[in-house]
């Protein structure tokens, strides 16, 4: 009720409808058309996640936005979220904080999910439009950086890669190093190949996937027989821990042109 008031309240948006658990909802959509659902995560019966899929396809391009109180930043709820394709994830504040900017902050997530996007890389399109990486000869190594923000194009990107791109790839992403392991998994089901969590002098090999761990940065270092991964705790540029600055260096330095950088 509250959060339908707080909707109502924009001068942009309506409540098409509030539902009270997953079948409602379906059913609705399955009827009527809307621009973005509301998803909380813990409802009566299905829950969200579970939801989450179903509710994309009976949407029918209906942007999903996760409000749940479990939805905090970097938390294990948020990636899954964000890897079963919602468009953006809000923490819910709890019982009687409802005050405070959280409107502003709802309203400005919506206006977000409903401007004009600039036209997405070919990349994220779908697996046939990856172009460099339907050529894995051309390259030796893949490195992605993503912040928070990124997660849900990160998971875009592994989704489209075909499983006959073995070139190892590695993975430098801002979380929390309490959720490394999770978003590890989460990887190695979206990218259909072995994720791991990067430890000191790891060894790099084609089809895997490498991420950092959440309290270093990763480099990557050349041995006599192929590469392996050296993690430090510097204080980067960025002041982020990990930062994608020290991992780009050293794919640089160590492959040259045969790397492939990836910002997202």
């Amino acid at each position: 009720s509250v959060l339908g008031r707080m909707v109502d309240g924009t001068r942009r948006f309506r409540v098409a409808a509030a539902l009270s658990d997953v079948r409602a909802a379906l059913d609705y959509l399955a009827q009527l058309g809307v621009d973005i659902v509301l998803l909380d995560i813990d409802m009566p019966g299905i829950d969200g996640l579970t939801a989450l899929p179903d509710v994309l396809a009976a949407g029918n391009g209906a942007k999903v936005l996760i409000v749940s109180s479990s939805a905090d930043e970097g938390a294990a709820v948020t990636v899954q979220a964000l890897a079963l394709g919602a468009a953006d994830t809000l923490v819910k504040p709890g019982i009687g904080t409802f005050g405070g900017r959280f409107a502003e902050v709802l309203e400005e997530r919506l206006s977000r999910l409903i401007e004009p996007q600039a036209e997405p890389a070919p990349a994220l399109q779908s697996p046939t439009s990856f172009g460099p990486l339907a050529a894995p000869n051309d390259f030796d190594i893949v490195a992605i950086g993503a912040s928070t923000g990124g997660i849900h194009a990160l998971c875009q990107f592994l989704r489209a890669i075909p499983a006959s791109f073995q070139v190892p790839i590695l993975v430098t992403q801002h979380l929390p190093v309490s959720f490394m392991s999770y978003f590890a998994a989460q990887l190695a089901v979206l990218g259909s190949r072995p994720c791991e969590v990067a430890s000191d002098r790891m060894r790099v090999r084609p089809g895997r996937i490498i991420v950092a761990p959440g309290d270093a940065h990763m480099r990557v270092a050349r041995m006599s027989d192929g590469w392996s991964v050296r993690l430090s705790d510097e204080k980067s540029l960025s002041g982020c821990m990990p930062s994608v600055d020290p991992m780009f260096e050293s794919i640089a330095e160590v492959f040259g042109k045969r790397a492939l950088a990836v910002v997202l």
